[in-house]
């Protein structure tokens, strides 16, 4: 059994912003995942916005506040880290004239929280700044520190640094039961593993009333808001250079389009309440709502260019729609982060500062470590490549040049490389590398992608998974099947 001076349940945006920052510090650091790789729960259908911060009162939202902090961090994290990050800037358009009023009030909004460059703007103004928008649009405003992100290359980036500076991760840890013994909390694991810590931060997404409780904490509950999300081809003719929203509704920042750092064109997400923290199947009756509103917004969307489609579960707090971040009252060794929904990956790197900051008021000793802050290797994506560039790389390493993903032109170095990192699981060197996220969807790749995971891995072919226990990609073998 281990011990460590923090333990962090949940390897998400929130989780692998707090673990990243603990790292800095000589602390023995423990992060925990009931997935079997980070980024497996809410963060992984994130829609990888970077947002402007005029959605929320920072006077009156704890959101809105650490929205507004962590915005201007993306930059310097990009350098150091490397996932993909585009400031594109975000526009924001009323569609008809009754929706003006509400317009100019989140506009107003911008400008008490003093969102940087936040500009009004005439139909003219609008469309210079996004030629695709419909003849529909009628004003808005621009935001020109808004940008996007791939959600999973950046949670995957800081764990892999925190890695790197001795932060222990802990995969298919599923905590199912905590009791406090002196100065430390022992934290058991569905298959038996244990851990202590001195402080837990209960960062657990969806899961976080249920780990509150566990840690004798406050009671409150979490539900899901569903959003379904259609992801585009890159080549569709509809992708805008912005991200386009419309005016939101009571529960909603409403349904977007949006140029992913990836490449590609999404449309979405909807937000209906549920029940079930499970499912994230999508409906045919929720494709035709957003395909219908996102034709009123950009011109040039078709069903002809759909990709994939997925859903993500947000993790509403009842009762309360703002951020919970705090020492617990019950359970003094608990910091909470609950109700962490959107904007909380644009939040994120200003929520790990503000859990370490609160674990420093807490009594955790903040040493900074003496050594200099390792860096992650740099990575070299063939797509990114010239064809020289590449032929020079194939002189040291031939798997460089051989690409495996033909849509997202992924090479087998890059999944090599992934693989030895420690994504094991098919979604965890898809979401890792891009393989599989073309137009095929990893039709013609998969097989060859298990292949390298299993010779790279030393897991057997017929154990892989696609994404953890329970989602097993072979059963048996053809020849074993019995003709009738």
């Amino acid at each position: 059994m281990k011990r460590y001076d923090v333990a962090v349940i949940g390897a998400g945006a929130t989780g692998a912003a707090v673990a990243w920052q603990l790292s800095h510090y000589q602390l023995k650091v423990a992060l925990l995942d009931r997935c079997a790789d980070a980024c497996f729960g809410v963060s992984k259908a994130n829609s990888g916005i970077i947002h402007g911060g005029f959605h929320h009162s920072a006077a009156k939202t704890l959101m809105a506040k650490l929205e507004l902090e962590g915005n201007p961090m993306f930059d310097d994290l990009q350098k150091e880290l490397g996932f993909e990050f585009v400031r594109c800037g975000i526009i924001v358009v009323a569609y008809s004239e009754e929706e003006l009023p509400a317009l100019r009030k989140l506009y107003e909004q911008g400008v008490a929280n003093k969102v940087p460059g936040i500009e009004l703007c005439d139909r003219k103004r609008l469309l210079e700044l996004e030629p695709k928008l419909t003849e529909a649009a009628t004003a808005g405003f621009f935001v020109p520190r808004g940008g996007v992100i791939e959600p999973y290359g950046y949670v995957f980036s800081l764990v892999e640094s925190a890695e790197l500076n001795g932060v222990e991760f802990w995969r298919n840890f599923a905590v199912v039961s905590s009791e406090r013994e002196g100065d430390f909390r022992r934290l058991r694991a569905a298959d038996g593993r244990v851990i202590e810590a001195h402080f837990t931060v209960n960062a657990a997404g969806l899961y976080a009333d249920e780990i509150s409780r566990l840690c004798g904490g406050e009671e409150f509950e979490i539900k899901p808001r569903k959003g379904e999300e259609y992801l585009l081809d890159r080549t569709s003719a509809a992708r805008p250079s912005r991200v386009v929203f419309p005016v939101p509704t009571p529960c909603s920042k409403g349904m977007l389009v949006i140029p992913t750092a990836g490449g590609t064109t999404m449309i979405g997400p909807s937000a209906v309440m549920t029940e079930d923290k499970e499912e994230t199947g999508t409906t045919a009756e929720e494709r035709e709502k957003i395909f219908v509103h996102s034709r009123k917004m950009v011109d040039g969307i078709s069903e002809r260019d759909l990709v994939a489609a997925f859903s993500g579960l947000r993790p509403v707090l009842v009762g309360n729609e703002d951020f919970y971040i705090a020492r617990s009252e019950k359970a003094t060794d608990l910091i909470q982060a609950a109700g962490i929904q959107s904007p909380g990956l644009t939040a994120s790197p200003a929520i790990g500062v503000y859990i370490k900051d609160l674990l420093g008021k807490c009594g955790l000793a903040l040493e900074p470590k003496s050594e200099p802050r390792k860096k992650l290797p740099p990575e070299k994506r063939a797509r990114d490549l010239s064809p020289e560039e590449i032929d020079k790389l194939h002189a040291d390493d031939k798997l460089a040049s051989r690409i495996i993903c033909r849509c997202e032109f992924i090479s087998e170095a890059e999944i090599v490389a992934a693989v030895r990192r420690g994504h094991v699981t098919l979604d965890g060197v898809k979401f890792r590398t891009r393989a599989g996220m073309g137009r095929c969807q990893g039709g013609f790749c998969a097989p060859r992608i298990m292949q390298i995971i299993s010779q790279e891995s030393g897991i057997p072919l017929e154990q892989l998974t696609k994404r953890g226990p329970g989602s097993e990609l072979l059963a048996g073998h053809l020849g074993d099947l019995e003709v009738k």
